[in-house]
């Protein structure tokens, strides 16, 4: 099964990670990388730019309102994931435990990927999308 490890920190969090050593910062989050690609469950790991260089896209109107970032509410900001292939969810809680930069304002959410599988497969747009994951190597 696919988890996305969702890592979210405070506006706190995030300006203390300003006052970190960077090396050390990148070598701690390095080591854990190289952990779970040694056991096999890591597919992916992205860290997302600031939160001042997004925008928000608000489909609560017509046409869609369009504001730069940052958002207007950022007590906790999505900062960056990782996608584990485990056999459960109680394995993607280990991982999130022993994930680097912990402390004060720092969480790990933790949510399960839905696979094309878990659709009707008669459906002509998942026939598409399988034809396409399929002719791309992601299948």
């Amino acid at each position: 099964m696919k988890y996305m490890l969702i890592m979210r920190a405070t506006d706190e969090a995030f300006a203390g990670m300003a006052e970190a050593d960077f090396t050390e910062m990148i070598a701690t989050v390095g080591r854990f990388n190289q952990e779970m690609i040694r056991a096999g469950v890591l597919l992916a790991a992205e860290g997302l730019d600031d939160a001042a260089e997004g925008v928000v896209v608000d489909h609560s109107a017509e046409p869609p309102v369009v504001t730069d970032g940052p958002y207007g509410e950022t007590k906790e900001l999505f900062g960056g994931f990782y996608i584990l292939n485990v056999a459960s969810k109680e394995e993607a809680v280990e991982w999130a435990k022993r994930a680097p930069l912990t402390g004060p304002g720092f969480k790990t959410e933790i949510r399960r990927v839905t696979t094309i599988d878990e659709f009707p497969q008669d459906n002509e747009w998942i026939q598409q999308e399988r034809a396409w994951r399929e002719a791309t190597g992601q299948l």
